[in-house]
């Protein structure tokens, strides 16, 4: 039970997982209450000079001081704002000690006066900014205990009474309402990390071949493109690879064992290039500069991989006979070996381009087929 209040209602990993979040938002509140808290002290120091509104001269070097603190900390918010995430807590602490420090001497500055601005600070900082339950409750405490030492030790017993009394009071409602905004705002980014993860899940859908695994059409083409203008130096050949025969596989044996040749021919390419199945990874994390090859499923028995780990041309056509080899192999339940037709092209300056490149891998594919088919060649 402590732990969920502590939590806001949320268990620890609910919490920990939406910390990023709970982070990025204090950072935003911090720098927002602490432009006010710099306007607010601006403004102060020139009611102060002039002596209007309540405020006699001679605070002004009061508000200039904490003028200048919260000036030279709005600075340091907006150039290092990833230092103020990666040390939250710490910074979020800092907030409320120059704010609640301001707030704590002003009351004593002002002996025949109930406070105000120290009350004020502690209500809008306690819907502002999310840490632990537990954590804002000894933190508000403390300079709740600091405020009420300072009514009774420097004003009369009446007007700290009425401090307490209004302590209590603001205390109260804002712990009250700190709990439930912040379980609301919780909540908010757990069902936008809910959302987010569904939109991976659909973008994986909508970039994956689901019989394969490989990439299909329009998403190879468009990392394809990514590649080629990232790298280079590096050696990267293009090999289309078309299956001889699948008709009369479909006709003769059924669409069932033809669809079962199309996922064989996505595994055996899968592992002979030596890498893990594609939509088995984060694939918005794709470093799109490592060697890993690509390989997608163009539609029905057509296939195409993007070479990027080879030495020379001599490398990529081993590393593509190794597949074809591996087809012609396959015996499983009527599948008695499948045969393809393979055509490769090296990449070029010249055919940087996807679709130059594409056409040229097309063109050898061609050759391949008029051949005698179930060959490679490089074109």
């Amino acid at each position: 039970m402590f732990t969920s209040i502590n939590y806001y209602g949320y268990d620890k990993k609910t919490y920990t997982d939406c910390r990023n979040f709970i982070r990025t938002t204090n950072r935003k509140h911090i720098k927002i209450l602490n432009t006010w808290f710099v306007l607010v002290n601006f403004f102060y120091a020139i009611f102060s000079a002039l002596n209007i509104f309540g405020l006699n001269q001679e605070r002004v070097l009061f508000y200039i001081l904490f003028f200048i603190i919260a000036l030279a900390f709005e600075v340091f918010l907006i150039f290092f704002p990833n230092l103020i995430e990666k040390y939250n807590s710490f910074s979020l602490v800092f907030s409320l000690t120059i704010m609640f420090g301001f707030g704590i001497l002003s009351s004593v500055a002002q002996p025949y006066m109930p406070a105000s601005i120290f009350l004020i600070i502690f209500a809008i900082t306690s819907l502002s900014y999310i840490t632990k339950m537990f954590l804002m409750l000894i933190i508000d405490t403390i300079y709740s205990g600091f405020f009420i030492l300072s009514s009774y030790l420097y004003k009369t017993f009446s007007i700290a009474y009425n401090d307490t009394y209004n302590l209590i009071i603001v205390y109260t409602l804002s712990i009250a309402l700190h709990y439930t905004f912040q379980r609301t705002r919780i909540h908010q980014f757990v069902l936008y990390q809910h959302d987010l993860q569904i939109q991976k899940e659909l973008e994986i859908k909508s970039s994956f071949d689901a019989l394969t695994g490989l990439l299909n059409r329009g998403k190879f083409f468009s990392v394809a493109a990514q590649v080629l203008r990232k790298n280079d130096d590096e050696y990267m050949a293009l090999c289309l690879i078309d299956l001889d025969g699948f008709k009369e596989i479909n006709d003769k044996l059924g669409h069932q064992i033809g669809d079962k040749a199309i996922q064989i021919t996505g595994k055996t390419i899968i592992q002979a290039l030596n890498f893990d199945s594609p939509v088995s990874k984060d694939f918005p994390d794709w470093q799109l500069d490592s060697n890993n090859s690509l390989a997608g499923r163009l539609g029905g028995d057509e296939f195409i991989i993007l070479l990027k780990d080879c030495l020379d041309d001599n490398d990529a056509k081993n590393r593509v006979k190794v597949i074809l080899d591996n087809l012609n192999k396959v015996n499983i339940d009527e599948l008695k070996g499948i045969q393809a037709s393979i055509g490769i092209t090296r990449i070029t300056c010249e055919n940087k381009d996807i679709d130059i490149a594409y056409k040229k891998a097309d063109d050898a594919l061609y050759v391949s087929k008029r051949s005698g088919k179930n060959q490679i060649y490089m074109g």
